[in-house]
């Protein structure tokens, strides 16, 4: 009976053994996790995830409590923290690895306490016209002394964007909470300091970068010795330029 099994034994043996390898393959693949800006939500990179989950690329787009989709969630009490959360976890549940993160304006803030919580989950990070804190910095800091730091106003502890109209319909931007705009990120983590970045500078005159808002992150980024490129499009390249972002990212 001995000689009659081995033939069989040696053919499930194969197939376990490229199971298992192509499960190895699949877990290499770069996966992308793009974290949105202030006031927004997932909804805001549908687009750019339809072109790149067309090209085969995995895009995950997590919308942060109590915005967007989960606006029913919201809270003045949700901070930086709550955020970064919500991300860190997405990727341990999911089991993500070698992840690619982007994050877009104030998602600068959420990747950079991400890579300072799980940076042996992280391949790369994109900061996508994003804010660029150092340690200890928040939001509202993260220019230092510059002159150009942003002074905030506040309602009943919201940031509310003043540009959505009254009954406007969703998806639409939400009031966020000032908590995620004044609480500091740690930038500690040592493994996190290593890993590679780029910094995507969107601006709508490439001869005078030095005019657009995020020029001063651009140029910190520049002197972290991340990867530059300068983006030709306003702040949110995802609506008016989702094909030529989705390939900018591709290429990372």
């Amino acid at each position: 009976m001995t000689i009659f099994l081995k033939k069989p034994f040696l053919i499930i043996a194969c197939f376990l053994s490229a199971f298992i390898s192509s499960t190895t393959i699949a877990q290499e693949k770069p996966v992308y996790v793009i974290v949105h800006g202030a006031w927004g939500g997932s909804w805001a990179f549908k687009n750019v995830d339809e072109i790149m989950s067309s090209h085969g690329n995995t895009v995950y787009r997590p919308s942060l409590t109590g915005q967007g989709e989960r606006v029913h969630l919201s809270s003045p009490d949700i901070d930086l923290n709550t955020h970064i959360k919500d991300v860190v976890n997405l990727i341990l549940y999911e089991n993500l690895k070698n992840v690619i993160l982007v994050g877009h304006s104030y998602g600068g803030m959420v990747i950079t306490g991400i890579a300072d919580s799980i940076p042996e989950r992280i391949k790369k990070l994109v900061f996508l016209d994003a804010i660029l804190p150092n340690d200890g910095q928040s939001l509202a800091t993260s220019r230092g002394d510059n002159a150009n730091t942003p002074k905030f106003t506040s309602t009943n502890g919201f940031m509310v964007p003043q540009w959505v109209k009254p009954n406007q319909p969703a998806p639409k931007d939400v009031p966020q909470s000032v908590k995620t705009f004044t609480q500091p990120v740690s930038r500690k983590n040592q493994a996190a300091l290593k890993l590679p970045a780029t910094y995507i500078l969107t601006v709508e005159d490439t001869a005078k970068p030095e005019k657009d808002d995020f020029y001063f992150y651009g140029e910190r980024a520049k002197e972290r010795g991340y990867k530059y490129l300068l983006f030709k499009s306003d702040h949110n390249p995802q609506f008016n330029k989702s094909a030529e972002l989705a390939e900018v990212l591709e290429k990372e």
